[in-house]
C-alpha cells in the first residue's frame, strides 16, 4: 500500500525486536470499546463450551474425545474409528479450504476472534495482567521500579495464577483424550501410578505457562504458520484492518484558529498503543497485525471527541480504501467457495448415509471347493464386520435361500466390541444336489440380535453332477 508522505523504515525490523536484537517487550493499552465487547461475549461463548463439552454425555458417553493414541474419536456424539479415515481426510481439507476461503475474503479474522493464541492472550492472561499490575503505564513503572515487597507480591501472585490457568487447561485438553472419568480417577491416584500421564501434563502445562506468560505475541509473529500465509492469500479485496488514509492524510495534531489542511488522523497513537503486537496500522497491513480490533475501537473513540466520523480505522479492503466501493466476492472466493461447498455436501451426504454396522463376505481368494463326506462340497468365505456403535455386537450367519445349505464358523463367535473390527473364516457346506451351476447364488444374512444387518449376495463355487 502506498500512503503519501509515509516513510517505510518499518518494513526494514519487527516491532518487538530492538536495533541490538534483543527482545522489545509490548505493554498494550487496555483496549474498550463496542467490538471488544463483542470479542468478549464470543470469549465468554468458546471458553463455556471449551470447559463445558467434556462433561456433557449422550446416553452415557463423552460429547467429543480425540483420544489419538487409542485411536478412538467421537464428535459430536458420534462414534468414529480408523475404518471412517476418509470422513476424516475429507473433513481436514474442508477446514483447509474454510480458511483459505476466509483469509482471502475476510483476512485474519479467525485470528483475532477465534484462535486459541489471541482468546487465551488477551482474554484471560492480558485481563488478569491488568488486574494485578494495572494498565500499560503501570505495568512499565512496576518492570523499573525497584523491588519492594509490593512488586514482590504482584510478580509471584501473577505467575502463581499464570501457572494454575496453565495447568487448568492442560488437563482440560486431556480430558479431551481419555475422558473426564479417567481424568478424575488419576486425580484420585497418587501421580506414580500414572507417572506418564502426570509428566505429559506438566510438560504441557509449562509450555502453556511459557507461551501466554512471556513468549505471547511472538507465536503470532515468529511461529504460526498462518500469518506467513496470509502474505500469499490476501488481495486487494480482502477485508481487513484497514487505516483510510484518503481521508486521514496529512496527519496532525489540532490547534485552535489555525487554518486545518489536516485530514482526520489527530496524530494520537492510540491505535499503536493498544496494539498487542506493537504495529502502527497506519502503515497499511502487516505480517503481525492479527485483527484484534483494539485499534478500531480506540480510534472511533477519539474520532467521537474530536467530532469526526468514526471508521478512520476498519474493515475494508485496498480497492474499497481507495474506490469507495467494497467488492467481496472475486472469482477466487468465489471459487473456494463452490470448492468448500462441494466439500460439505459430500459430508453430510456420507454422515447420514452412515451405518453403524459395515460388513462384507467373499469367498476365500485362491480357494476352489473341497469334497466333503455325505456326498456334500463346501467352499471357504472371509467374513469382516466392522461395529461403529457403542454396543458390543454378537452376529451369527444364515443362508437364506438354500435351506439345505450348512455354515461352519472356524474358531471363535462372531463377537464385535465395540469401535471394534472382528475378521473370520468359515465353510458353507451344499448337497450335490443344491448344485446346477458352476456359481450358484447365495445370499448370507448376518443377523444381530434377531435383527437382519444385511443380506450378502456372493457365489458358491461347486462342480456340476
Amino acid at each position: 500500500m502506498n500512503i503519501p508522505s509515509q516513510e517505510e523504515s518499518f518494513r526494514d525490523s519487527l516491532t518487538t525486536v530492538t536495533q541490538e536484537g534483543k527482545r522489545k517487550w509490548i505493554y498494550p493499552k487496555k483496549p474498550s470499546g463496542k467490538l471488544n465487547t463483542a470479542r468478549s461475549v464470543l470469549t465468554y461463548f468458546l471458553l463455556a463450551f471449551l470447559f463445558g463439552a467434556p462433561f456433557i454425555k449422550i446416553n452415557g458417553h463423552p460429547f467429543i474425545i480425540f483420544n489419538v493414541l487409542e485411536r478412538h474419536f467421537i464428535i459430536f456424539g458420534i462414534p468414529f474409528g480408523p475404518h471412517d479415515l476418509h470422513l476424516f481426510a475429507l473433513t481436514m481439507i474442508a477446514f483447509i479450504v474454510s480458511i483459505f476461503l476466509f483469509t482471502v475474503v475476510y483476512g485474519r479474522l479467525f485470528c483475532g476472534w477465534i484462535c486459541p493464541q489471541t482468546v487465551f492472550l488477551e482474554m484471560i492472561f492480558r485481563k488478569i495482567e491488568y488486574l494485578i499490575e494495572g494498565d500499560a503505564n503501570k505495568q512499565r513503572a512496576l518492570k523499573i521500579s525497584p523491588w519492594t515487597t509490593q512488586k514482590f507480591f504482584k510478580k509471584t501472585t501473577k505467575q502463581i495464577i499464570f501457572f494454575i490457568i496453565s495447568f487448568f487447561v492442560a488437563n482440560t485438553f486431556l480430558s479431551y483424550i481419555i475422558g473426564v472419568d479417567r481424568l478424575y480417577q488419576y486425580i484420585n491416584h497418587s501421580p506414580s501410578e500414572h507417572f506418564t500421564t502426570f509428566l505429559a501434563v506438566m510438560i504441557f502445562s509449562g509450555l502453556f505457562y511459557f507461551v501466554f506468560a512471556y513468549f505471547r505475541e511472538q507465536a503470532c509473529t515468529l511461529v504460526c504458520p498462518y500469518g506467513r500465509l496470509q502474505g500469499v492469500m490476501l488481495d486487494q479485496n480482502s477485508i481487513v484492518i484497514h487505516y483510510d488514509y484518503k481521508r486521514g492524510e496529512p496527519r496532525g495534531k489540532i490547534k485552535k484558529d489555525a487554518v486545518n489542511n489536516l485530514g482526520d488522523c489527530i496524530d494520537c497513537g492510540l491505535c499503536i498503543d493498544v496494539c498487542p503486537t506493537g504495529i502502527d496500522i497506519r502503515n497499511g497491513t502487516q505480517l503481525e497485525c492479527v485483527n484484534c480490533t483494539a485499534c478500531i475501537d480506540a480510534c472511533n473513540d477519539v474520532m467521537v471527541k474530536v467530532q469526526r466520523p468514526k471508521g478512520l480505522i476498519r474493515y475494508a479492503s485496498k480497492n474499497g480504501i481507495e474506490t469507495g466501493r467494497q467488492k467481496t466476492f472475486t472469482p477466487r472466493a468465489i471459487g473456494y467457495t463452490v470448492v468448500l461447498f462441494v466439500l460439505t455436501i459430500l459430508i453430510l451426504f456420507l454422515l447420514i448415509s452412515r451405518s453403524e454396522v459395515e460388513l462384507s463376505i467373499l469367498r476365500s481368494p485362491g480357494m476352489l471347493f473341497q469334497e466333503q463326506p455325505d456326498g456334500k462340497i463346501s467352499n471357504i468365505y472371509d467374513v469382516k464386520i466392522v461395529n461403529k456403535s457403542f454396543n458390543i455386537l454378537p452376529a451369527n450367519l444364515e443362508i437364506e435361500n438354500i435351506p439345505s445349505a450348512e455354515i461352519k464358523l472356524i474358531g471363535k463367535d462372531l463377537t464385535v466390541e465395540p469401535q471394534g473390527v472382528t475378521e473370520a473364516k468359515f465353510f458353507v457346506i451344499l448337497p450335490k444336489s443344491e448344485i446346477k451351476f458352476l456359481k450358484t447364488p447365495l445370499k448370507i444374512a448376518v443377523r444381530s440380535n434377531g435383527k437382519i444387518l444385511d443380506v450378502i449376495q456372493t457365489s458358491f463355487l461347486g462342480k456340476v453332477n
